[in-house]
């Protein structure tokens, strides 16, 4: 099966409606980051088929969860997870993917000319060090290992109203206990990914009232 025609499936079975020309844009960047994984080990994941289940779908897996957010921080996101597709999927939300390895905010970069990606900004940079215009709606991170050290890191980035999504496989009880004073879960969503044989959990976490 093309990646175009697993996307497609995949979409279909997760109910999700892109804007024209979206999915043609999915196919384009992973056409780029299989491309420039052969050089730059962007990814662990080689086969095409994975790259849709693992990387795409994945990502857009949270997109009912980030209704009435408009500015998106993504911190550690690699070679663009889950921000490019974020973008790609929702041409109103303003993604800015943070960084720290220069040759994955190169690819990023890359990406956002060829793909005309005027809502997504790659930053090269220690994310304690960024210092936004305007904090942002949201904070999400797939790639953080633990809850606290991600709050924490990344907290002067979020707005008063903001929420953390933090993308987890299993659900984490013992990160969760030991949440920074302050913050709170507001929810745990179970995701389904199409041909994702793991367990997939979005926590959303908020300041405490």
């Amino acid at each position: 099966m093309s990646v175009a025609a697993a996307l497609a499936r995949g979409l279909s079975e997760m109910r999700l409606e892109l804007p024209p020309a979206a999915e043609e844009r999915l196919v384009a960047f992973a056409g780029l980051l299989s491309k420039w994984n052969r050089v730059y080990n962007l990814t662990a994941i080689r086969d095409p088929q994975q790259v849709v289940t693992h990387h795409l779908l994945d990502a857009l897996s949270v997109l009912p969860q980030l209704i009435g957010v408009k500015t998106l921080a993504d911190v550690g996101s690699g070679g663009g997870l889950p921000g490019i597709p974020l973008a790609i999927a929702r041409p109103d939300l303003q993604v800015t993917s943070i960084e720290t390895v220069s040759k994955k905010a190169s690819f990023q970069q890359q990406v956002k000319i060829e793909l005309g990606l005027d809502n997504f900004e790659p930053l090269c940079a220690r994310v304690e060090k960024v210092r936004p215009a305007a904090a942002f709606d949201g904070v999400i991170s797939r790639a953080f290992s633990d809850l606290a050290d991600f709050i924490e890191l990344t907290a002067h980035l979020l707005a008063p109203h903001g929420r953390f999504y933090a993308m987890k496989g299993v659900y984490p009880n013992e990160e969760l206990a030991r949440l920074p004073h302050g913050f709170e879960l507001e929810r745990a969503v179970e995701l389904t990914v199409p041909d994702l044989d793991a367990a997939r959990h979005l926590l959303v976490i908020r300041r405490a009232a």
